[in-house]
């Protein structure tokens, strides 16, 4: 019987191919593309999309949705490539990108080139988040009132 493999993120990199994973995320980036063409509540979409997660993922990103709602209060928020994403206009400025969407050991708190994060030549665009506790909250909160500032 022929077994079959999971393909990695590292090695569709080293086939040139997407993997699986890759290839449902540009689905879903499609298929959001044409829910917002057609007027479709990108808040409840979030928010739907974060109740859909495994149980670690969830609890990071309900409390890092809460937290971006109460830093910047009025910031939209929409689905991106199946992510919960944070705008300032129309750019995306943050995502949270949920560990088992690929596979990883902790989610990641990413922020598009549109934050403002700059600190001299090199800085930081993204943080893993293995856990939400006080100490985490400090250190998103300062990020997100940075980053939107």
């Amino acid at each position: 019987m022929a077994e079959t493999k999971k393909t990695t993120q590292r090695e569709s990199a080293d086939t040139g191919t997407f993997s699986a994973e890759e290839r449902a995320a540009m689905k879903e980036r499609a298929a959001e593309l044409r829910k917002q063409k057609k007027g479709a509540d990108a808040e409840a979409d979030v928010l739907a999309k974060i109740a859909e997660m495994g149980d670690a993922d969830r609890v990071i990103a309900e409390r890092l949705h809460a937290l971006v709602k109460e830093v910047v209060p009025g910031v939209p928020s929409k689905t991106w490539y199946g992510f919960p994403a944070y705008l300032k206009g129309k750019d995306i400025v943050m995502f949270y990108q949920p560990a088992s969407r690929f596979g990883a050991r902790y989610g990641t708190l990413g922020f598009d080139d549109t934050a403002n994060l700059d600190d001299g030549d090199v800085w930081p665009t993204s943080y893993a988040l293995s856990t939400w506790n006080d100490s985490v909250e400090a250190t998103v909160r300062a990020l997100i009132a940075k980053a939107f500032s």
